[in-house]
Formats: structure tokens, C-alpha cells, sequence
């Protein structure tokens, strides 16, 4: 039986990621030149952990679900994981277009094509908090997690 806690505490990561990148990369802040470089290193690790965090799912979540005897539950499996390759392209096209350099420019084209990297992402985990999560809790594959703040 698998924690959902640790895969909660990676939204919960991701998640506040996003939160400082959105802090930093607005116009004001923009104008700071140092702040690119920062922005790069934040925005290449946050890429990291996502690719991290859907990796460990196609490892340790899906084929558990793939392999249960309820047709719905087989069924949420394949929509995330058809889900996830479109996902997995938006993020290495942005990163190619973006994170190749340290000193990109931070203008307003970067900065609509990272919100938009941030509302795919949000969507993302809020779906799984929603429906995945939620579903492997039913089936029994995740024990809940101890602290009530991390529930469901």
C-alpha cells in the first residue's frame, strides 16, 4: 500500500513553486536583471519535479490501476496517462524555447507562456486531487494520509 501523503506533499511543492515563481515574474520585478537567472533556476527545477513526480506515477500508480478488476477505475487510469503525453510535450517545448539559455528575456511573451505553463500544471494536480487520488483511496492502493491537514 502506497502513502498518499508523499504524493500529496509534492502538489503541496509544487505548488508553492509556483506561487514564488508568480511572485517574481511580473512586469516590476522584470526589470531587475538578476532576477533571469533566478527565474531560470527556479522554473528548470520546478520542470525537474514535475517530470519527477509524473514519472513516479507511471511507476508506482498506473499499472496497479491498469491491472483492477473495475472497468472505471481502468478507465481513470487512461485518461491520465493520454493526458500526460500532451503534458509532457507543452512542458518540453517550453523548456527548449525558454530554460536552453540562463539569460532569457523576460518579456511579456515569456511571461503569458509561463502562466499558461503554471494553469496546466494547477489543472493538472487539481484533477488528480479530485479524481485520482480520491479513486486509488476508494480501491484501497493508498493508506490516508495521518495528518488531517494533507487529507482529502
Amino acid at each position: 500500500m502506497q502513502d498518499l501523503a508523499r504524493y500529496q506533499e509534492h502538489h503541496v511543492a509544487l505548488k508553492e513553486m509556483i506561487g514564488d515563481l508568480q511572485s517574481l515574474l511580473n512586469p516590476e520585478m522584470c526589470r531587475i536583471p538578476a532576477n533571469g537567472e533566478l527565474a531560470h533556476h527556479l522554473l528548470s527545477d520546478l520542470m525537474d519535479r514535475v517530470k519527477e513526480h509524473l514519472r513516479d506515477e507511471d511507476r508506482d500508480l498506473y499499472p496497479f490501476l491498469l491491472v483492477h478488476e473495475d472497468p472505471r477505475v481502468k478507465g481513470i487510469a487512461w485518461e491520465f496517462i493520454r493526458t500526460e503525453r500532451p503534458l509532457r510535450r507543452t512542458f518540453e517545448k517550453y523548456q527548449k524555447k525558454w530554460l536552453q539559455r540562463c539569460n532569457f528575456p523576460l518579456n511579456e511573451a515569456f511571461l503569458r507562456e509561463t502562466d499558461e505553463i503554471f494553469k496546466v500544471l494547477s489543472d493538472r494536480m487539481e484533477r488528480e486531487e479530485q479524481v485520482l487520488f480520491p479513486k486509488l483511496l476508494e480501491v484501497g492502493f493508498f493508506q490516508a494520509p495521518d495528518c488531517p491537514s494533507l487529507r482529502l
